[in-house]
């Protein structure tokens, strides 16, 4: 099946929508999260408020739009990490990409904060919301399960005891086994999120500032704590 050539109104509207997501970025990068707004991004990409609904139903529609993307521009910046490490095992390659990530939220405080962060007033809780958000999420988390995947393809996790039964990590995971599958012993699953659930802390704690009391270097303790994630894992 051939595909259809996109109609020059189609061409138009997908400029705009493109112009106005880059007018609400804007905004983002510039006051914050809660700098974003309808009248503001209408404003500054020369629309009246009532215009931009032809585009965007509501503030909801628009932040959903902008965080989809900046999902995708993370997962592409992490997945340029792991195809330059390509050559590497995968659980070096692992480290490379969590790395990547870090780089990537330290250069993007606000695009981090509005990812990650507190929910905006008003707006429906991130968690809350329906595809395409999850999918661009998902996404972002496969292009590590699948790194992940080739370590377990060629050294077969051992079993060994763990402090949950399989049925309640099974009850546990369940949003994770929805979305994902069952690819990996159940006690990798619980690893991975464990490692991944300390490094993000670190790098959400560094984004927002909160680590300049203790920590004098945080290159330090974020290097020890990935080693330890991929000594972990690689058990």
């Amino acid at each position: 099946m051939t595909a259809t050539t996109p109609s020059r109104r189609e061409r138009l509207r997908a400029e705009t929508v493109t112009e106005i997501k880059d007018a609400a970025r804007r905004l983002l990068v510039a006051g914050g999260p809660t700098a974003i707004s309808l009248r503001a991004t209408a404003r500054d990409v020369g629309l009246t408020a009532p215009a931009l609904y032809r585009y965007f139903a509501n503030l909801d529609a628009l932040v959903t739009a902008i965080v989809t993307d900046l999902f995708e521009e993370l997962r592409a910046a992490v997945a340029d990490v792991a195809a330059a490490h390509a050559a590497e095992d995968p659980l070096t390659r692992i480290g490379h990409m969590a790395r990547g990530f870090r780089r990537w939220s330290l250069a993007h405080p606000a695009e981090f904060a509005l990812m990650f962060g507190s929910p905006l007033p008003g707006v429906t809780p991130l968690a809350q919301r329906e595809p395409p958000l999850h999918e661009a999420g998902a996404r972002f988390g496969e292009t590590f399960f699948a790194v992940m995947g080739e370590h377990y393809a060629r050294h077969p996790f051992e079993d060994e005891p763990h402090d949950l039964p399989d049925s309640a990590l099974r009850e546990l995971f369940r949003p994770y086994l929805e979305t994902f599958g069952d690819r990996f012993p159940l006690p990798v699953i619980y690893m991975f999120v464990t490692s991944w659930t300390r490094l993000y802390g670190i790098v959400a704690m560094e984004v927002f500032g909160h680590l300049a009391w203790a920590l004098t270097d945080v290159d330090t303790l974020f290097d020890v704590e990935l080693t330890r994630a991929l000594r972990q894992l690689a058990r």
